[in-house]
């Protein structure tokens, strides 16, 4: 047990770093991180650069109680670890960039998604690619003849419609609170 004053993110995560034995941490030859919101930008894995760092901080404005932490984590990962050291950010949102218009629009005027961004973007990405590839896995198919209905259940919760190992609909729109009902939000 490790007791340690933690007032804020930046404090836990060096405290976090410092527990770690110096032959783990001189290992260390990446860093990831899960970063909730990409808008639109990312369909997949990035790896992080000035411009990665500059569609998270835009997307920020959609996801203003998590990206500023992920980009903290990211400049905290740099101070500790280096600048040479790879970073790669996975994004919730990024699954989900397969949706078709007719899912991923909302019944409002065109201009609102063109202007604001208002759209159904999804979440949970990172787990519903890993159920379906684990499901293909199991059944012994290939991802892209992978269809199913997943849930990720929990306090946060979703589910997602899968075809051809691709989402093609979902339950989480521009915001957490739209779907399913969850066990810490409204």
């Amino acid at each position: 047990t490790h007791t340690m004053p933690l007032p804020d993110h930046r404090a836990a995560l060096v405290g976090a770093i410092g527990l770690l034995p110096d032959e783990l941490k001189a290992g260390i030859g990446s860093v990831g991180h899960r970063v909730v919101h990409g808008g639109e930008a990312f369909s997949d894995a990035a790896l992080i650069d000035r411009a990665v760092l500059a569609s998270i901080e835009t997307s920020a404005a959609l996801a203003p109680l998590h990206n500023p932490w992920n980009l903290l984590g990211i400049e905290m990962s740099t101070e500790i670890f280096g600048a040479a050291t790879p970073q790669v950010a996975v994004f919730d949102t990024a699954f989900h960039q397969t949706l078709p218009k007719s899912a991923f629009l909302y019944a409002l005027p065109l201009e609102m998604y063109e202007k604001h961004a208002i759209r159904r973007y999804g979440f949970h990405g990172t787990s519903f690619k890993y159920v379906t590839e684990e499901t293909a896995r199991v059944l012994g198919k290939p991802v892209g003849e992978t269809n199913i209905i997943a849930c990720h259940i929990g306090n946060g919760a979703s589910m997602a419609a899968i075809e051809g190992g691709r989402s093609i609909d979902t339950s989480m729109g521009l915001t957490p609170l739209e779907g399913l009902v969850m066990g810490t939000r409204c």
